[in-house]
C-alpha cells in the first residue's frame, strides 16, 4: 500500500507546482484537491513565457502524459534570441529549432506562454479539483492532518497538505522558521500589448522571440507572447527598501519613465517607446533567495514545492521547471511502496530537493551577478558561446 492511499490530499495554490502535483497523483489514483484563490480561471492575465528543460518541466510533462498538448500549444520560435547592448546593437541573434523533432534534444528548451500552460493543466483534471476563490487564512492541527480555513470563510480538511502557494507563502512557516534574503536586485515588469501597432519599433526588434539587454550593470529582458503583447523586465542594484522609499508612483507611466531615464542614462532612446506604451501599473519585484543550506524536520502531514520551498531570482530560467520536477519527485514518492508512511516519503522528497535545490540558488545568485556587473553582456556571450560548442 503506497503511503497517500485513503488519505485526502490538499494542494495550497494553482500555479504550474500545484496542478502538476495534482494531474500526477489524479493519474495514480489519489484524492485531490486544490484550494486557488484566483477568483476563476480568466481572472488575470498570466505572465511572461516559459522555456521548460528537459531534465524538469518537460519530463513532468511526460510523466503527466501531456506532451501531445504541449505541442499543440507551444511558439515554435518563440526561444529565439537576440543578446543586444544599450544602443540596441545586436550582439547575438540566435534562432532555434522549431521543428518537432527539437523535442528529442537534449537542449531544445520550448517556450509557452503561462496562460496555455495553466490551460492544459486545468483541463486534465478531474472535474472540481480546483476549488476556486479560496485564499488560504491559516490552518491547524485536527487529528492526523488539518483543517485549513479560507479567507471567504470556508473550511476544509486535509490529511495531508502542500504548500504550493508560491514566493510569499502562507503556509510556509508551519514547517519552518527559515526566511529569504534579499538578492541585491530589483526587477520593474511592464506590459505592452497589440505591440505590433503600438510599439512598432520594439515589435520588430524583438522578432516574435526574446531580448536580453545589457550594460552599465543594469538589464532589460523583453519576451513576445502569443496574444501579441510583450513583457518587459528591468533589473538592477538596489538596496532591499528602495521599492517602499523611492517615492515613484508605479501607476504612472510618466514617473516611471522618467525613473528609467535616469537610472538607465546613455540608453538608446528606442526603448522609451516600451515605457510610453506600457499599460499602467508597472510591477515592482524585489529579488529574494532562500539560504543555500536550508532544511527542516520532515512531517507526515505537510510540505511544499516550487517558490514556497526555494525562491530564488529568475535569472538562470529555473523557477517553474524547479517546481514542476518538485511536482514529478513528491508524486512518486507519495505513490511508491518503498516507502511505508507518509513522513518517510516527504522526507526523502524533501531531503532530494533542498539539496538540488541548493545547488541550483548558488548557480542562479552567480548567474545574477554576472548579469548586473560590467562585464554582463561579454559574460551573457561567453555563455551562450559555451553551449554551443557543448
Amino acid at each position: 500500500m503506497n503511503p497517500i492511499q485513503n488519505k485526502k490530499i490538499a494542494i495550497v495554490g494553482g500555479g504550474p507546482g500545484g496542478l502538476t502535483l495534482a494531474r500526477l497523483l489524479q493519474v495514480k489514483g489519489a484524492t485531490v484537491i486544490v484550494y486557488e484563490r484566483d477568483a476563476h480561471k480568466d481572472v488575470r492575465v498570466q505572465g511572461a513565457t516559459l522555456d521548460l528543460h528537459q531534465d524538469s518541466g518537460l519530463k513532468a510533462i511526460r510523466e503527466a502524459g501531456l506532451l501531445k498538448a504541449f505541442k499543440a500549444n507551444y511558439r515554435p520560435g518563440a526561444d529565439n534570441l537576440r543578446i543586444v547592448d544599450q544602443h540596441a546593437r545586436i550582439a547575438m541573434d540566435e534562432r532555434g529549432d522549431t521543428q518537432d523533432v527539437a523535442f528529442d534534444n537534449e537542449y531544445f528548451r520550448p517556450e509557452i506562454d503561462r496562460g496555455p500552460l495553466r490551460k492544459i493543466l486545468l483541463e486534465s483534471l478531474e472535474p472540481n479539483t480546483v476549488v476556486w476563490d479560496s485564499h488560504f487564512k491559516s490552518m491547524s492541527p485536527e487529528g492526523n492532518g488539518w483543517k485549513l480555513e479560507f479567507h471567504n470563510g470556508s473550511t476544509t480538511y486535509a490529511d495531508l497538505v502542500v504548500a504550493a502557494d508560491g514566493a510569499n507563502s502562507k503556509l510556509r512557516p508551519y514547517l519552518t522558521s527559515i526566511k529569504p534574503f534579499f538578492a541585491g536586485i530589483t526587477a520593474i515588469e511592464g506590459a505592452v500589448y497589440d505591440s505590433a501597432n503600438v510599439a512598432p519599433a520594439m515589435h520588430q526588434l524583438l522578432n516574435g522571440g526574446k531580448i536580453f539587454a545589457f550594460a552599465n550593470e543594469k538589464s532589460l529582458i523583453i519576451s513576445s507572447k502569443g496574444d501579441g503583447s510583450m513583457m518587459f523586465y528591468t533589473s538592477c542594484k538596489t538596496d532591499e527598501d528602495w521599492a517602499v522609499r523611492c517615492g515613484i508612483d508605479f501607476k504612472n507611466k510618466e514617473e516611471v519613465k522618467t525613473w528609467f531615464l535616469h537610472e538607465f542614462k546613455g540608453w538608446d532612446p528606442i526603448w522609451l517607446e516600451l515605457f510610453e506604451k506600457a499599460a499602467p501599473n508597472f510591477i515592482v519585484r524585489p529579488q529574494y533567495c532562500m539560504p543555500f543550506d536550508q532544511q527542516w524536520e520532515a512531517q507526515s502531514n505537510l510540505t511544499m514545492l516550487g517558490d514556497a520551498a526555494h525562491l530564488m531570482p529568475p535569472y538562470a530560467g529555473e523557477g517553474v521547471n524547479m517546481a514542476m520536477q518538485d511536482a514529478l519527485e513528491l508524486s512518486v514518492c507519495l505513490t511508491s511502496e518503498e516507502f511505508s508512511d507518509t513522513r518517510s516519503a516527504i522526507a526523502a522528497f524533501e531531503k532530494q530537493m533542498c539539496e538540488r535545490s541548493s545547488a541550483m540558488a548558488q548557480m542562479t545568485m552567480e548567474q545574477t551577478a554576472s548579469l548586473h556587473s560590467p562585464q554582463a553582456l561579454s559574460n551573457m556571450l561567453a555563455m551562450f558561446n559555451t553551449l554551443d560548442e557543448s
